[in-house]
């Protein structure tokens, strides 16, 4: 029999996108098993979400502190739980479970606010559960692929890296439960679309490259009146060791839906990654043709191997991306269980990559608020 990890889960109810995204990551790979649930902000919502995924009645709660006080005494409690609320309640509820050794696989950003990030790197620094932050893009096999090249060498020593993720979805205003409180500031945070898209730009480029950020100097808008958070920013960057780039990120961008790019160039050739394209990564040798190296295919090596998990030109992509991560924290938890350490090969985003793309987002709306000051990252 399958040794299924129990999962427990905070928000996602009936009417939450994220959510059901979460739910089929979790059992692509068979590794996990939906068992209880604080589904939503009312205990009405919640009971009714519960019984729509078939949870037990006792096992489905009003509220995320409730269930974890009770889960960490049941002999068959949870091990682990998914948070996919607004970011404002990220902290609260990874700190309920992390002080009670139950794992946290949580969406993106870390948190609202970066007093609360630092907190929260503390509360999981003095657990002894995991936590993981679900940047499902990292979980792509050709941006394994190419953080894999760079770190061979294959690029030389990176001089440029611009990364843009744009959309068109809030080019005007609009009334629905996501983008409600994604420009609430109290839930979203400062941030708006640098803080909804920005932060997986930002991460996605940290990732592949392996570089640090030293300093930015970011332009932000709100282009849609009345709008109180950013919706269109671009940022110039400064890397440690020398590189420069930018990035842009927008929701105002007709014709746009989710096209996440990465371009990173080097002194050796240069490498182009589109999210839309999840499955071709083009490598570019200097002073020779352009190269597509496709997913399972020539030139595609071990690192994007492992990840992957269906022939070679078969569409593979979003959903998968956040199941890599999913498969990664099972085998980092099952590692756990048994007192060692995780293979080398598994890799996923961290607290403390959580605490660096809230340190990204609020140097930028620092930056922004001083007519795109340079500002220095911690």
């Amino acid at each position: 029999m399958v040794d299924r990890i129990r999962l427990g889960m905070v928000g996602g109810g009936n009417d939450a996108f994220i959510g059901g995204v979460h739910r089929i990551a979790a059992r692509i790979d068979d590794r996990f098993e939906l068992v209880a649930g604080a589904l939503s902000s009312t205990p009405e919502k919640a009971q009714a979400s519960g019984a729509a995924l078939g949870l037990a009645p006792d096992r489905t709660y009003d509220d995320y502190k409730q269930m974890a006080i009770r889960e960490a005494r049941l002999k068959n409690g949870i091990e682990a739980v998914s948070i996919v609320t607004p970011n404002h309640v990220h902290y609260a509820a990874a700190r309920e479970f992390l002080k009670r050794g139950i794992h946290v696989i949580c969406d993106k950003p870390l948190t609202s606010t970066l007093p609360d990030a630092r907190k929260l790197v503390k509360a999981a620094e003095a657990s002894d559960a995991l936590f993981v932050l679900t940047h499902n893009y990292t979980g792509y096999p050709m941006a394994r692929q190419a953080r894999e090249m760079i770190a061979a060498g294959d690029l030389g020593d990176i001089r440029v890296v611009q990364v843009e993720y744009p959309q068109d979805w809030m080019s005007e205003e609009v009334q629905n439960k996501q983008a409600e409180w994604r420009t609430d500031p109290e839930r979203s945070g400062a941030g708006g679309s640098i803080g909804d898209i920005g932060v997986h730009a930002y991460n996605l480029a940290c990732f592949v490259t392996g570089l640090e950020l030293d300093s930015l100097s970011a332009d932000m808008q709100s282009f849609v009146s009345g709008r109180r958070v950013d919706d269109n920013a671009h940022v110039l960057l400064r890397w440690k060791g020398g590189a420069r780039g930018m990035l842009w990120s927008s929701q105002v961008s007709p014709g746009n839906e989710n096209a996440l790019k990465l371009r990173i160039y080097g002194t050796k050739g240069g490498l182009e990654f589109a999210q839309e394209d999840p499955n071709y990564l083009w490598f570019t040798p200097l002073g020779e043709p352009k190269r597509l190296i496709t997913r399972g295919g020539a030139g595609s090596g071990a690192a994007a191997g492992r990840v992957s998990r269906i022939p070679p030109g078969h569409p593979e992509g979003y959903l998968e991306g956040f199941a890599t991560i999913y498969n990664e924290a099972a085998e980092a938890i099952l590692a756990k269980r048994e007192g060692k350490s995780p293979p080398e090969d598994v890799v996923f985003p961290t607290v403390q990559d959580g605490l660096k793309g809230v340190e990204f987002i609020d140097a930028c709306v620092r930056s922004s608020g001083r007519n795109a000051a340079w500002v220095d990252l911690p």
